[in-house]
């Protein structure tokens, strides 16, 4: 498992955790909401192997755990992943108990694998085998085999390979992590430490567990997860794997209880297309959006905080050609509330690309419906750049905010087509702005929903919205525009 720093500021990069907290693994998101092209009903010729369907899990669930029938019965299945790479290759990785090993030009990481038929195709962690020049998979019985990667996605940090060899391979079938319920006992099975095929054994701790930027809501056990474990699977009562193991919140750099895994149902809808293509095809929206926060909920007088607050809708996206608005609200995908932002681009990633989706959106308090059609992807490169230093404030406001106009040359560095807003070239600290997160060089571009076109207008847009009242400003901060809800004093 690649170990990566994780503060607890949320940005775009995912950061989730306390400033002390290691997070192992995941990969780094990207801006805009992107849709895995995927159609559920389509199962002829699955690639993985179902375990068998019934009603004994409530039944199963309530009785006593055989973990010991359960790790004689998959860990055949399992197998050890060793990824080599060469010198010069870009490895995240080995830090505070990582088993990355050196040999020389080469850099070796460890891993966990598992059968998910018996052909011979493998599922483990995009990270194991990112950048791999050479990947050996060892079977339960101290078998060595070169692996082939068939095809790897960062955005879920899944992968697939093969063995040529042929032989009638162990398989662990997959469950329905649907069904999967709190409280039920789980077991992981991998290579913690390099230590291969140790098994650990705990509860699910909960479902839907989203860590921020990433495609996933994760499945969080307190079966013990270590490095070395990342592509393991993680099973339950009845021998079936529920998820992939990927994640753990560490200050140490070791198990502290909190591990995550990818619902296996997410990975079932890449498997296929990792076979054919290599790659996982995603459909774009175009948009950015954002956590609907209490405060930003009573500034738009939403009522609760709920839905993904639309902060961006991109040139040339599907969003803007639908008619979506910097500034709706979007409540529902397809009929399916969104109670959360980070509810979405799960949602959209059900649905194939060149389907369409219903959307309905809260703007300017009124619901709205609107019909996207979603399209392959796009990656965009959006400028950044960073105001002009040295130029003196032309305006202070009531929110500890020290602003100037955009001159043609802030437009230019910052990618702007026109001059509109105004840029902050000072905060109060401990003002009601500095409280809210605003920071020098980012650009207001709105007031309370009221375009900003200079100082003058910025400053009208102030006293319109009443004394002591909560202001809602719209800010563009380096590849972000973000809706930040800030509170005056008095």
């Amino acid at each position: 498992m690649r170990l990566l720093s994780r503060s607890i500021t949320v940005r775009s990069c995912g950061r989730f955790f306390s400033r002390a907290a290691l997070l192992i693994a995941l990969s780094i998101p990207v801006l805009s909401i992107a849709t895995a092209s995927f159609d559920a009903g389509a199962r002829a010729g699955q690639l993985w192997t179902d375990g068998p369907s019934g009603s004994d899990r409530a039944r199963q669930a309530q009785s006593l755990p055989d973990f010991v029938g359960l790790a004689a019965a998959l860990s055949p299945a399992v197998v050890n992943v060793s990824s080599e790479q060469a010198e010069g290759a870009s490895i995240e990785g080995g830090g505070e108990g990582e088993p990355f090993e050196h040999y020389g030009p080469h850099s070796k990481g460890l891993g966990s694998g598992f059968f998910i038929n018996k052909e011979g195709y493998i599922l483990t962690n995009e990270h194991v085998v990112e950048n791999a020049t050479k990947i050996v998979v060892t079977t339960s019985q101290g078998n060595e085999f070169k692996a082939k990667l068939i095809g790897s996605d960062s955005k879920t940090d899944i992968a697939l390979l093969k063995l040529d060899a042929r032989r009638d391979w162990p398989v662990a079938p997959l469950a329905d992590s649907n069904e999967v319920k709190v409280g039920e006992w789980v077991m992981a099975i991998g290579s913690p430490f390099g230590f291969d095929h140790s098994v650990t054994a705990g509860i699910v701790s909960a479902k839907g567990r989203f860590i921020a930027g990433n495609y996933d809501d994760y499945i969080q056990t307190d079966a013990s997860i270590n490095p070395g474990n990342s592509g393991g699977p993680l099973i339950d009562l009845r021998g079936e794997v529920v998820g992939v193991n990927s994640a753990i919140f560490t200050r140490t750099g070791a198990s502290m209880g909190i591990g995550f895994a990818i619902p296996i149902n997410l990975v079932k809808d890449e498997v296929d297309m990792l076979k054919s293509s290599g790659r996982v095809s995603r459909g774009w929206l175009g948009i950015l959006v954002q956590k609907v926060t209490p405060d930003i909920a009573e500034a738009m007088g939403l009522g609760e905080p709920h839905g993904a607050l639309v902060a961006d809708v991109l040139k040339g996206g599907p969003a803007r050609a639908a008619g979506l608005q910097r500034g709706d609200v979007i409540v529902a995908y397809n009929n399916q509330p969104v109670g959360d932002s980070q509810e979405l681009p799960l949602l959209v990633g059900h649905t194939p690309v060149g389907r369409t989706a219903n959307l309905r959106v809260i703007r300017n308090k009124v619901p709205k419906d609107l019909i996207v059609t979603i399209t392959a992807s796009h990656e965009e490169e959006l400028a950044s750049a960073q105001e002009e230093e040295g130029s003196e404030p032309t305006e202070k406001s009531p929110l500890g905010l020290s602003v100037k106009d955009v001159t043609p040359q802030i437009a230019h560095e910052l990618g702007l087509s026109d001059s509109s807003g105004v840029v902050v070239s000072s905060v109060k600290p401990g003002s009601p702005g500095d409280e809210a997160g605003i920071r020098a060089h980012d650009l207001i571009l709105e007031v309370n929903r009221e375009p900003v076109k200079n100082v003058a207008s910025y400053g009208q847009a102030l006293k319109a919205g009443g004394k002591g009242k909560m202001v809602l400003l719209l800010v563009k901060r380096e590849d972000s525009t973000l809706f930040m809800p800030v509170k005056p004093q008095g």
